[in-house]
């Protein structure tokens, strides 16, 4: 045999071989794979293989300025395979292991921890719940560090089952408006109502069952992975809803009542800004445990406040100014066979319709309608429905209520339904449909949609944005409006409401008190209310309260609901700076030419300069902070000690940018500028609370 065919021989032998040994390759499979297929299927006949849920991470929900009201943060449970640890990783760091663990969760000894993981690994448990408690993502990333556990999933067998939680960073503020859904996919709120946005796309994984009934997951190609959810951006304002909500939980309880409301929002889009339902929980307390703004608990008689429906139906069709005159008589006027009351023992005698609307007569309003719409009824209900108060608003939120209108076809209807709807009895209305009705007289005859949900979102990417819907272009004339306008106003400046009138900025509005019906008997128990708008004369804020069933002397939509309206609106009106005409510095400088223009900042540096430049300046007392405000007195400049707590949101207004990026980016805030000049409006506002804040906006000018 020469060389060459030995060489070739030698060849085919080797290529023998390799096919030979590639057959036992795919042989070994074969059977691996009919090994491990008979293994599944009997585990899956046996129930303990099984297609289960993977849930998706929840959307966050925010407020108007990108605060968080709720998000979903992981928490994890420890599990652990004992029998994918090598033998010697295993045995060199039992010891460690089991010392930290106990330390961690201080509920067993090393020994007994120990004892725990040798056991689970003797007896070839490969799924081990070490413990049931949930860690946090700071607690994970500590563990997976520790001995055995350092090596990993596929060769230290640590497993972290994360379990998502609800949280809401501003605890139990605006609860009921963000909601909730429960394990039966009921619920209510934004939380329910969005809920398939929110919720995005549970996956599916294949699991095995363990011993101790719980369910390890078996990682193959078959899993599908969860989606998350989308993100909710709401109109809701932080501060205005918490000023709302204290005041109204404040007055409640010194009422004693049964529960109340507020809603604030924006005149010209419809945002609300605060949306506020408080009930009766216990003797004093009260929580959100319902949205009597919306829901069909506050759909009930409006009362006094829709005289202003009635109104703009008279003048609309009859022509009626607000100087024509009527004669309420003593107090006391009969329809048919039922007695109507004023509120005054006496009864006011002749008044204009424009004091009627100011003092709230019922008998002067309902004379009127009977007088013009008495042989046609239908035409008033006509108005009703042009005015938006028939038909729902179509809000942005689950279980939102349905007007109940009466009609002169309906079977309750009689003889006395016209007279006493028009003085807001006979019919059904909720708070945020009469708000509704009084913002379109506010934003100049035009109804839009309220809103609480300004856009969805994925990170930076917008799904979907709402945008300011118009209900009704025109409810009235422009000759209607003028004159509700000044009625609205002559409410608060010598009627039912002159109680809240302040010299600072005007409001407009209406009382409500509304008799409550029991077992179709009205009795002595009231729902009260102020709806309205401020400032009167450049409308930017309506809001409605309601405060239902109040016990005690005060009883009256004056004495009760329209303090609070004032209370909401004064504090309001003190930080928004729109609302002010801002000081004109140029001419402020006139008055004292000698001083520069300081509003304020760091104290050492201000205090050098005034120096430097031989300007007076001192302090009443020892300045020991190193940021202050100043005041011109006199001919010198006096510092006041700008303290701020550490949860707080640091006060910069008026500082340069420099100062005021310092002060807001220590506190490891992201701040976005408006502007050229100093500080004259920072969002959120100055001394709010730190939690949930991570962007703040400054205007300078």
């Amino acid at each position: 045999m020469n060389i060459k065919s030995a060489i070739l021989l030698r060849i085919r032998i080797a290529f023998l071989f390799l096919v030979l040994f590639s057959f036992a390759i795919i042989w070994r499979i074969i059977t691996v794979q009919q090994v491990e297929g008979e293994h599944w299927g009997k585990l899956a006949q046996q129930n303990l293989l099984q297609y289960r849920t993977v849930k998706a991470t929840r959307g966050n929900i925010y407020s108007d300025n990108g605060s968080l009201l709720a998000t979903s943060i992981p928490f994890y449970r420890l599990c652990f395979d004992p029998t994918i640890a090598d033998r010697e990783l295993f045995k060199n760091g039992i010891d460690s292991l089991s010392l930290l663990l106990s330390r961690f969760y201080k509920d067993k000894s090393a020994e007994e921890y120990k004892l725990l993981l040798k056991n689970s690994r003797k007896q070839g448990k490969e799924y081990l719940i070490i413990n049931k408690d949930l860690i946090n993502f700071q607690g994970k990333q500590t563990m997976s560090e520790w001995p055995i556990f350092r090596a990993g999933k596929s060769k230290g067998g640590v497993m972290f089952e994360k379990i998502d939680k609800r949280f809401r960073p501003f605890s139990t503020l605006a609860m009921r408006t963000v909601g909730f859904v429960n394990e039966n996919n009921k619920g209510a709120g934004l939380e329910y109502t969005f809920n398939n946005q929110l919720a995005g796309r549970n996956g599916e994984a294949l699991f095995r069952k363990m011993s101790g009934g719980h369910w390890k997951p078996v990682h193959d190609e078959s899993e599908i992975r969860p989606v998350d959810g989308i993100d909710i951006q709401t109109t809701i304002n932080v501060n205005i809803q918490d000023v709302a909500e204290a005041s109204l939980r404040r007055h409640l309880a010194s009422h004693d009542a049964d529960y109340g409301c507020v809603v604030l929002m924006e005149v010209k889009t419809g945002e609300i800004k605060a949306l506020a339902n408080m009930g009766k929980i216990a003797p004093g307390v009260y929580a959100e445990n319902y949205n009597y703004a919306v829901g069909e608990q506050g759909l009930t008689d409006p009362g006094s406040t829709f005289k202003l429906a009635s109104m703009i139906a008279l003048i609309e069709e009859s022509g009626m100014q607000l100087t024509d005159t009527i004669n309420t008589g003593k107090g006391e006027y009969k329809f048919y066979d039922r007695i109507m009351r004023d509120h005054t023992p006496n009864g006011y005698g002749v008044i204009t319709m424009q004091e009627a609307f100011e003092k709230s007569s019922n008998i002067a309003i309902s004379k009127k309608v009977q007088e013009v719409f008495g042989t046609k009824p239908e035409a008033f209900i006509g108005y009703v429905r042009r005015l938006g108060m028939a038909d729902p608003l179509g809000f942005q939120m689950e279980g939102t209520a349905k007007p109940r209108i009466k009609t002169p076809t309906s079977k309750s209807w009689s003889g006395i339904s016209l007279p006493w709807m028009s003085i807001g009895y006979e019919l059904e209305v909720t708070p945020l449909q009469t708000l509704a009705l009084y913002n379109a007289v506010a934003n100049d005859g035009k109804m839009i949609r309220p809103i609480i949900v300004k856009s969805t979102k994925i990170v930076d990417h917008t799904i979907d944005e709402f945008e300011t819907e118009v209900l009704i272009e025109k409810i009235c004339s422009d000759k209607t409006l003028t004159m509700m306008r000044e009625a609205l106003e002559g409410v608060v400046e010598r009627g039912t409401a002159i109680n809240i009138k302040n010299a600072n900025y005007k409001i407009a509005g209406k009382t409500g008190t509304a008799q409550k019906l029991k077992d179709k008997t009205y009795t002595r128990t009231y729902y009260t209310s102020f709806v309205g708008y401020f400032p009167a004369d450049n409308p930017k804020y309506s809001c409605i309260v309601v405060i239902d069933n109040p016990r005690g002397g005060q009883q009256y939509g004056s004495d009760v609901a329209a303090p609070v309206f004032k209370e909401i609106a004064d504090k309001i009106y003190a930080t928004d700076l729109d609302l002010h005409q801002l000081v004109d510095l140029k001419k402020k400088d006139i008055i004292n030419s000698k001083l520069p223009v300081i509003r304020g900042g760091n104290y050492e540096e201000l205090a050098q300069l005034c120096n430097d430049y031989k300007i007076a300046n001192h302090t009443k007392s020892e300045i020991s902070e190193d940021w202050v405000s100043s005041r011109a007195v006199n001919s010198a400049v006096m510092w006041l000690p700008r303290t701020t707590a550490k949860d707080r949101l640091p006060d910069v207004n008026g500082y340069r940018l420099r100062d005021a990026l310092y002060l807001l980016e220590n506190k490891g805030l992201r701040v976005k500028v408006v502007g050229e000049g100093r500080v004259v409006r920072q969002t959120p506002a100055a001394n709010s609370p730190l939690v949930g804040v991570s962007t703040v906006l400054l205007e300078l000018k």
